[in-house]
């Protein structure tokens, strides 16, 4: 016997797979910038 195949899952899956990819940049991105960018609206904040 052989499995249905059922390709709206697997488009589904591949947007689940792009969406944690992205994810996981935006985290790891705001890990790395987090501070630069607070203390960038700091200044600004400040200046104004």
């Amino acid at each position: 016997m052989q499995a249905e195949t059922d390709p709206s899952g697997q488009g589904m899956l591949e947007y689940a797979m792009i969406m944690a990819l992205v994810a996981i940049v935006v985290v790891v991105v705001l890990a790395l910038f987090g501070p630069a960018i607070g203390d960038m609206f700091s200044n600004v904040v400040t200046n104004v």
